[in-house]
């Protein structure tokens, strides 16, 4: 049985089949892995652990020459996904019926989608199309995590103000740390490095798998068409033009279109906001199961717009991806 093969032929297949499996498995049958023990630890609970490995490796072969290149990428990833997402959400708020919905969507749950992605995600896609500076502007991207960056573009539009507590710088540094460690390996041991980065993409599957587990299905349903279409918004606005900032750049644009798609913590963002300004209340319910449709529909999408958008690129360039990262 050609399980590799036929994984290999699907875009993205290496990472969305068992993110896909895991997601169908979580919606009709929640409590079938969740069963305590090694079973549940690996298939439900590892996905921080194994991003955090991943991050470590990805960091040995980063060398203090180059990590200059990684927070360039990072920040680039990190500023383009919000002034793309808070610009949209603008154009919403001013654009709004009388209900205060654009195209059936709130502003709220637009900016909250949009200036958030999966960080999971992008180092699945950046593991299986980028080099190792993309997979270490990762910790950069975390910045968008939570309602921050959402409260940022409010107050910026005069919506609202700041509240405490919205964003950690502890947070931040928690998820930089297996980074700086692994860069410190791999600069002490290039050997040690080495041996540590030829298991590295035999991660991906796994934690896709988990991250997988964090889905489910009917939040496509409760979000409804709206929240399909914040969904498809988001990979194509923010994946899309991140292609071709980075082709611009001259980086892998692939890797630009991995920052196309929301957290699943963006779900709590609407509610967040509502805590802090009771204004947003009547809007943070709806938001709320837009934002879960639009984190499964990209889950779901962006791994095989990349995946086209990768084939479109060989077929152009007549070389793979990986090819044409020697040359970026």
């Amino acid at each position: 049985m050609k399980i590799k093969a036929t994984l290999d032929r699907i875009p993205g297949g290496m990472m969305v089949v068992p993110l896909l499996l895991a997601a169908a498995i979580n919606t009709f049958f929640p409590n079938l892995l969740r069963i305590g023990g090694f079973t549940e630890a690996l298939f439900v609970n590892s996905s921080s652990a194994l991003i955090a490995l991943f991050l470590l490796i990805a960091g040995t072969q980063i060398t203090f020459k180059t990590a200059g290149t990684s927070v360039k990428k990072g920040l680039t990833l990190l500023t383009f996904k919000w002034v793309i997402g808070a610009g949209i959400g603008l154009i919403a708020i001013m654009l709004a019926d009388s209900n205060g919905l654009f195209m059936g969507l709130a502003p709220i749950a637009i900016i909250a989608a949009m200036t958030n992605s999966n960080g999971g995600l992008y180092i699945a896609l950046a593991g299986q199309y980028g080099k190792e500076d993309d997979k270490a502007a990762y910790p950069f991207l975390a910045l968008s995590d939570g309602p921050f960056l959402t409260m940022v573009a409010l107050a910026i539009f005069g919506t609202m103000g700041f509240a405490e507590g919205m964003f950690s710088p502890v947070d931040f540094v928690a998820v930089l740390l297996p980074l700086l460690v692994g860069v410190v390996i791999g600069n002490l041991d290039k050997d040690m490095g080495d041996f540590l980065h030829k298991g590295s993409d035999k991660l991906v599957p796994f934690f896709a798998f988990s991250l997988g587990m964090g889905i489910n299905f009917t939040s496509i349903i409760q979000g409804g068409i709206s929240g399909i279409l914040l969904g498809v918004m988001t990979v194509l606005f923010t994946g899309g033009i991140g292609y071709l900032i980075f082709k611009w750049i001259g980086w892998n644009p692939i890797v630009g279109t991995a920052e196309g798609s929301t957290a699943g913590n963006a779900v709590g963002t609407p509610m967040a906001i509502a805590a802090a300004n009771v204004s947003f209340m009547p809007m943070a319910e709806l938001a709320t199961v837009q934002v879960a449709a639009s984190v499964v529909t990209t889950a779901i999408l962006l791994p095989i717009f990349i995946g086209f958008l990768a084939k479109r690129l060989e077929k152009k360039t007549g070389k793979e991806v990986k090819e044409i990262n020697a040359t970026m």
